[in-house]
């Protein structure tokens, strides 16, 4: 069977707990990795999928994410169904306002729905780190003959009141939703885990477009799907939930776990960071069947220079993203961005350094995250004296210290006149 499929890709989250990463971006434009961005995972899972007409819904600090979608994302015109389009908040609520949920982002954007008129709508958040080969979720739609199916994942049960979870039958059935509550029913033949929505939804067209009008004219709705739309479905519509633990990706081993993480918080950020580090890493990025896409960077290789005593040049269960030069310091357990230096006599420990940042000769970090285009000046220590760092930095519960990047002006062509 073939199906028209038009995805949605929500972008516009205001990324709040991740200040100061989210000052001057919005959370999907967020680096992650050495030298991709949140949002790349959602993307390169639909293109992977060969779902290739996507809108991406954006609102908050969009300039960033904007700049990376068109050095990264800009997709041929030659096939008019293949492409990835931002779109900002159109203004065609009653009211004229900016998104106001989920569902009002859809909402007003539903000429788009109309205009493409496609079997299935699929609509992602761009917030989470994972691989996720989503034509086996639209498979799993067509199977059940669904009007809304939504990806869930197991959860220990003691997690319950951090997520949304979906109460179903034993075939996957969704009969009630329960939101962050302590006490919310188990899975069918597991009272150890719950079934947690991941805010990843295909919704059959006819039963969108219904939906989205009834809940627009309701005064008292937050516009949400969770919150709003999806519970007020229960006996009205087929709705199941896609175990993604089910979800196999071409090319990795069988019996592989899938990686899914909410990166909403700092140290949530910084450990999905670190996860990077093993030797065999739950998220894979090496899969060249299912590649982690983004930006195409004009870089040199990262470079490692100097072997003397005391000034030698290296790196240990580190990633390094391009055109970073280790000078002489020592790098270990860490994510580099592009562009990164480190000086003579520096080292940096268990850290998450975006691109531009410059270390200093003997400059100590450990345990942080710099944004874009820090210098460390030479014999700074960052991330081994918490009170010192607070008074300076952001400081996580957890002892991260997050300091704050510096945006630079962007270079604009001139003319001789």
């Amino acid at each position: 069977m073939q199906l028209r499929v038009l995805a949605f890709v929500l972008a516009g989250g205001k990324g709040t707990r991740l200040y100061p990463l989210t000052k001057e971006r919005a959370k999907p434009a967020v680096p992650f990795g050495g030298r991709y961005r949140i949002i790349d995972f959602v993307l390169s899972n639909l293109i992977n999928s060969g779902i290739f007409s996507v809108y991406v819904l954006t609102q908050f600090k969009s300039q960033s994410l904007l700049q990376h979608l068109r050095e990264g994302w800009e997709v041929s015109g030659l096939l008019k169904n293949h492409f990835i389009i931002p779109v900002p908040a159109q203004m065609r609520s009653a009211q004229e306002d900016w998104y106001r949920g989920t569902a009002d982002a859809i909402h007003q954007n539903i000429n788009l729905i109309q205009q493409a008129d496609p079997h299935v709508v699929v609509i992602f958040g761009a917030d989470h780190i994972y691989r996720m080969n989503i034509r086996q979720m639209i498979e799993y739609h067509v199977e059940k003959r669904a009007g809304v199916t939504i990806a869930a994942i197991p959860v220990q049960k003691e997690y319950a009141s951090e997520f949304g979870v979906i109460e179903t039958t034993d075939d996957g059935n969704i009969i009630g939703f329960h939101e962050k509550k302590v006490h919310a029913p188990t899975m069918p033949g597991d009272p150890t885990r719950v079934h947690a929505s991941m805010g990843n939804y295909i919704f059959s067209t006819d039963v969108l477009l219904r939906e989205l009008l009834a809940d627009g004219r309701r005064e008292d709705s937050t516009h949400d799907f969770g919150k709003d739309i999806l519970p007020s479905l229960i006996g009205r519509a087929d709705m199941y939930a896609y175990d993604f633990q089910t979800n196999i990706i071409p090319g990795d081993p069988i019996g592989s776990p899938q990686y899914w993480r909410d990166v909403g918080t700092l140290d949530a950020y910084y450990e999905a960071s670190m996860d990077l580090r093993a030797v065999s890493p739950e998220l894979n990025l090496y899969n060249r069947q299912w590649p982690l896409r983004t930006a195409g960077y004009f870089d040199a290789p990262a470079k490692f220079v100097f072997d003397e005593e005391g000034r030698r040049g290296m790196a240990i269960d580190s990633i390094i993203a391009g055109s970073s030069i280790v000078s002489g310091g020592k790098v270990t357990g860490s994510v580099l961005g592009r562009g990164v230096r480190i000086h003579t006599g520096a080292t940096v420990d268990n850290s998450v350094i975006f691109d531009n940042c410059d270390i200093g000769r003997r400059a100590r970090v450990k345990r942080a995250i710099l944004d874009k285009n820090v210098k460390v000046l030479p014999g700074t220590e960052i991330g081994y004296n918490l009170e010192e760092d607070r008074k300076r930095y952001h400081v996580t519960e957890s002892g991260i210290v997050v300091v704050e990047g510096h945006h630079t002006t962007v270079d604009i062509a001139t003319i001789q006149v």
